[in-house]
């Protein structure tokens, strides 16, 4: 608990550097790059007060000078700030549309170019992959926990099918991202954070050319995701038979 106390207290103390400082400058010279920096840094040096090291793997397929679209699993609040900061360029995140009321912090969120989505609206969700789509033009890409919440046991959820749309609508590679160990230091539902360590793993770039159709990219992507868990939270791969009696073919 004394962890989690100073990871909250670190982060408070940026927050009132970036209120009076950061976020002034920011909107006098109109850049969102010190911000970033500095909430990227703050993000995952917070955490590591709370005693988690991380650990990455596959860093080296990523290409620091183009534009992608990460696709992760979701079991902890403490995904994204460890997982962000290390990806090799700014990244941007969709978040609550109703975030974007607030006259500052909405317009912050606009320099980041921060893609706002409303949950219970589906047609809304469209426009976002729409914005989406916009930003990755704009040569900056999309970090997206593509089962839209957190897992309590650590499992894999049911994908969200928009990031599918916005994949194959753009000309980006997607990354499938693994996170490993969140869901023990700090799982849904737990406020303390227990010191352990986190991997992240960067799977092999999934370019347009090998995207096959959006169902296809979908298995793909939960695939590479799956393959990285460990073994208590893996899903069992999905192997195609055929009843030779009745002649259809069917999965075990």
């Amino acid at each position: 608990m004394i962890r989690t106390v100073a990871m909250l207290a670190f982060w408070v103390m940026a927050l009132v550097f970036a209120t009076f400082i950061a976020i002034p400058w920011t909107l006098i010279v109109g850049n969102i790059n010190f911000l970033y920096k500095m909430a990227m840094w703050t993000a995952f040096h917070g955490a590591r007060l709370a005693g988690v090291r991380v650990v990455t793997e596959g860093l080296e397929r990523i290409d620091p000078t183009r534009t992608y679209v990460y696709m992760s699993n979701h079991v902890s609040n403490l995904d994204p700030p460890l997982l962000i900061p290390v990806i090799p360029h700014r990244t941007s995140v969709m978040v609550k549309k109703e975030l974007f009321g607030y006259p500052i912090f909405g317009k912050i969120m606009r320099l980041g170019s921060l893609v706002p989505v409303d949950r219970g609206n589906r047609d809304a969700g469209i426009a976002a992959v729409r914005e989406a789509l916009a930003v990755l033009r704009q040569g900056v890409s999309m970090t997206i926990f593509v089962e839209g919440k957190r897992s309590w046991d650590g499992k894999l959820l049911p994908f969200k099918k928009g990031p599918f749309y916005l994949a194959t609508e753009c000309e980006v590679p997607v990354v499938p991202v693994t996170v490993v160990g969140t869901h023990e230091v700090m799982p849904k539902g737990r406020f303390s954070v227990k010191p352990g360590t986190v991997k992240l793993i960067f799977h092999e770039p999934i370019e347009q050319k090998d995207f096959g159709s959006r169902e296809q990219l979908m298995g793909k992507v939960r695939e590479a995701i799956n393959a990285g868990l460990p073994p208590e939270y893996r899903e069992a791969p999905v192997v195609a038979t055929t009843d030779t009696n009745e002649g259809n073919a069917r999965t075990a």
